[in-house]
């Protein structure tokens, strides 16, 4: 899906972080609230789940993404027995807040709920979420790319089914590379060199914008090979470590940029964003692989000029990538339909409904449509005839495997512009940003009853 400002950039931010904290409240001490009204007990296999789409029957559907309307219509003419109530329950933290609020009342969920990537083990671990490896459904882990399966395992159990990518590239200006005689950098020391070419040929044109955001931040520190989160087999012990060997070279590396001024004080996202992008004063982009349907959308102006490249490496000759955005579909454990909801989410994103999501822009997470040769041989005229979907598809094998995120990252990334975010709006060393922004999560952590180690 197109991720919009899931965080927002440093300029962008607000000061919604106690409400964000008061909604979220208690994690751990929601599992006995959402387990004593759940379908915890359930279990199935295809059979049942196929038997149970053809019994009259209603599920309400908690999503955002725009193909949702499309596929809720294919999924009923498939299933007539079956209505689907699709709510638009907000986008990202939006609808965490109301999905934590509901596990905690213990009433209220959705059956199923549009969940990205880094809020899956949030609800997962405060058991509010049902394991779809009791439906059968683990037995789909082939048809998935390994880094968006792993993405809703936790702590063994299978809490989604991947939607859709973020495989990151980058989106650059071939016109404005051409111009300034700038190459594509392999490398990020080839990236801030050119950076510093561009801006010193011309002190309006940038390589990139501010993007201190806490999902680019992840995302560099994850293609890095940090590895800052990690979560105990129970889900309570939790260990933070944000000046591990892949964040500091995350850190030290684009320290030049965010120091030396070379990157355009806007906002990502921005009516300013979008007019840089158009006129070149922003020459390239490292964003996840949904990012050319918003470029074809909002940047029409710059049709011909863009081109895609594989994501820069720390190492050179040693290909690396993260993901960037992305998410999954869960049943709740709320859900008094779990059959029908698992057979959903299995339509939408394994069957017909991926498909649709394709055809809306959507990245796709199925390794199927990523080595299909109708898939990877279009030639968008807008990135001027050249086939970017090999260099994505390419990039969602190139991610490296082991990435796990805070049971508490919804919060932990609400606090993103008050430390690492500090760092960018100042000019000062991220390394600190970094150090601030874990003992802020680890307070918080403690706070919610897990046993936090910050190292």
């Amino acid at each position: 899906m197109n991720i919009k400002p899931r965080f927002g950039s440093t300029l962008r931010r607000t000061a919604a972080v106690a409400t964000v904290g008061l909604a979220l409240a208690g994690i751990l001490a929601g599992c006995s609230a959402s387990a004593s009204t759940s379908s915890s007990g359930t279990t199935g296999n295809a059979a049942s789940i196929t038997a149970a789409l053809q019994k009259k029957s209603s599920i309400t559907v908690w999503a955002w993404a725009p193909q949702m309307k499309t596929i809720v219509t294919s999924f009923e003419k498939k299933y007539p027995n079956v209505t689907v109530n699709l709510v638009n329950a907000g986008t990202s933290a939006a609808e965490y807040t109301k999905l934590q609020n509901a596990v905690k009342a213990g009433s209220g969920a959705p059956d199923v709920a549009q969940i990205e990537y880094y809020a899956i083990p949030q609800f997962a671990i405060s058991n509010s979420l049902t394991d779809l490896s009791t439906l059968g459904m683990s037995s789909l882990k082939s048809k998935f790319t390994a880094s968006t399966w792993g993405s809703v395992n936790v702590n063994g159990g299978l809490y989604g089914l991947p939607q859709d990518s973020g495989p990151m590239a980058l989106f650059y200006n071939k016109t404005v590379f051409d111009k300034y005689g700038l190459t594509v950098p392999t490398t990020w020391d080839q990236y801030i060199a050119d950076a510093k070419k561009l801006h010193a040929a011309d002190p309006n044109e940038y390589m990139s914008n501010d993007v201190g955001d806490a999902g680019f931040t992840d995302s560099m520190i994850w293609e890095a090979g940090g590895h800052p989160y990690t979560i105990s087999n129970s889900g309570k012990d939790v260990t933070i470590n944000l000046q591990d060997a892949g964040s500091k070279q995350f850190a030290n590396t684009w320290n030049p940029l965010v120091q030396g001024g070379l990157m355009a004080p806007i906002a990502s996202w921005s009516n300013e964003w979008y007019q840089g992008l158009a006129n070149g004063t922003i020459a390239s982009l490292a964003m996840g692989a949904w990012m050319p349907s918003d470029l074809e959308s909002s940047v029409a102006s710059g049709s011909g000029q863009w081109r895609v490249a594989p994501l820069p490496t720390f190492e050179a000759g040693k290909p690396a990538d993260a993901e960037n955005g992305g998410s999954a579909d869960s049943v709740m454990k709320q859900s008094k339909n779990p059959l029908v909801a698992a057979g959903f989410v299995q339509y939408m994103n394994a069957q017909q409904g991926a498909q649709i999501s394709i055809q809306s822009g959507s990245f796709p997470s199925t390794t199927a449509d990523l080595s299909s040769s109708s898939f990877l041989n279009q030639t968008p005229a807008y990135f001027g005839g050249q086939k970017i979907n090999q260099v994505l598809a390419q990039a969602s094998k190139d991610v490296l495997p082991g990435w796990s995120y805070l049971p508490f990252q919804v919060y932990s990334n609400s606090i993103y512009g008050d430390t690492v975010g500090q760092a960018y709006a100042n000019k000062t060393d991220l390394n600190a940003g970094l150090q601030a922004w874990q003992k802020a999560s680890a307070s918080y952590g403690t706070q919610q009853g897990f046993t936090v180690t910050s190292k």
